[in-house]
């Protein structure tokens, strides 16, 4: 399958260094990605993005602490950096986007768009405008040229890849983008920004979605949509609890739903949308939780040309174990994945992406299954 190939992202002295902006949010990674490139010789500037302002105060948003952290590791590696805001484009090509996905009763994921339409267009953007040669982030992902043309692989280690974050990613994105952490182990991060003085190695890694940070995710979703409680009820129609509003929600969660009684757990299976009903299921093993096929439009590729019909594996969320489907094109729009064995709480709204081995071929937004998870149309 492969050819000889040169990997981009070794830090190691380069006898042609490059102008490289790195993008660095105030974490370790990040933080490490900066230093290794300047030990390697490389002529290295930072940017700090600043992509909210809305409600953006000190108790539950970290990006004040982040800006200084990331200063404070500029400072120490002897780079420039600025510090530029995007918070107008996340707002209409992210946060618009995020909201609308909720509304419809899909549970979207915003840090895959926030990699395609910022940090890899605006910042790519920006850096190019202000002479880079390329951009850096600190994912864990690894980069190869092939016969010129460039693949974008899963980082190697397998308990951070976030290739599953850069599927929509596209060649030309991919052409001016290293991932310096991609051979790398976290703990080996970590030792390597202790051994370099930097004030992120201990620091605690970011969670959940990047503007709503430590706040309570249904009070910050009650400030933007209007809710609606409604009743919680089995397949069968039958009420066992009362719901909130629908965007609360997804597709095989357990915790939150109150539903008292003896019994296995109760799990979110379905929503409807006319009805206003949130179905529930007892049992981790109930089969409406579980899925044969998926719908996916919104495709994304990495690589020039999109991949031919066939035999791959996928990913349906974050850190789930790749699973064999078999490819099929419905049109030129829209693909449909069967899996060899069923999928448990397949998700609309959420990303399943495409992968040969080690390489990610891109993917698509989940529309639809073969279960009635989003219920629109009356009966």
């Amino acid at each position: 399958m492969c050819s000889a190939y040169y990997i981009l992202i070794m830090p190691i002295k380069n006898p042609h260094p490059q102008n490289i902006i790195v993008g660095l949010s105030g974490g370790v990674d990040s933080s490490v990605t900066a230093y290794l490139l300047k030990q390697a010789g490389h002529d290295v500037r930072g940017v700090f993005m600043q992509n909210w302002e809305d409600d953006n105060t000190d108790e539950y948003c970290s990006i004040k602490q982040d800006s200084l952290d990331a200063m404070a590791v500029a400072d120490i590696i002897d780079i420039d950096i600025d510090i530029v805001n995007f918070a107008t484009q996340y707002k209409d090509n992210v946060f618009a986007y995020f909201l609308k996905e909720y509304q419809a009763g899909r549970t979207p994921n915003p840090d895959v768009l926030c990699n395609a339409e910022i940090k890899f267009k605006c910042f790519l953007d920006y850096a190019i405008d202000h002479g880079a040669d390329v951009i850096a982030t600190g994912h864990y992902a690894r980069k190869e040229i092939r016969n010129n043309v460039h693949y974008l692989l899963k980082g190697l280690d397998t308990n951070k890849d976030q290739s599953y974050f850069l599927y929509r990613l596209k060649p030309y994105q991919l052409e001016r983008a290293i991932f310096p952490l991609g051979d790398l182990e976290k703990p080996e991060v970590r030792r390597l920004a202790a051994e370099a003085n930097l004030p992120t190695a201990a620091k605690k890694d970011s969670t959940g979605i990047c503007f709503i940070g430590e706040r309570p995710f249904r009070d910050f979703l009650q400030q933007y949509l209007p809710t609606n409680n409604g009743a919680m009820v089995t397949p069968e129609g039958k009420a066992v609890g009362e719901h909130v509003g629908l965007m609360f929600y997804t597709i095989g969660q357990r915790k939150g739903l109150g539903i008292g009684g003896a019994g296995e757990p109760w799990f979110v299976a379905g929503k409807n949308l006319i009805t206003n009903e949130l179905i529930v299921v007892q049992g981790h093993e109930h089969p409406l939780l579980f899925t044969d096929s998926l719908i996916m439009n919104d495709l994304s590729f990495t690589l020039p040309q999109r991949p031919p019909a066939g035999r791959y594996h996928c990913k349906t969320r974050y850190r789930m174990a790749d699973s064999p489907c078999e490819l099929r094109y419905i049109d030129n729009e829209t693909i449909e994945l069967v899996f060899d064995e069923p999928q448990w709480a397949v998700t609309p709204g959420q990303s399943a992406v495409l992968y040969d081995d080690d390489v990610c071929l891109g993917g698509g937004i989940i529309v639809s299954t073969d279960k009635p998870v989003i219920i629109t149309n009356k009966p």
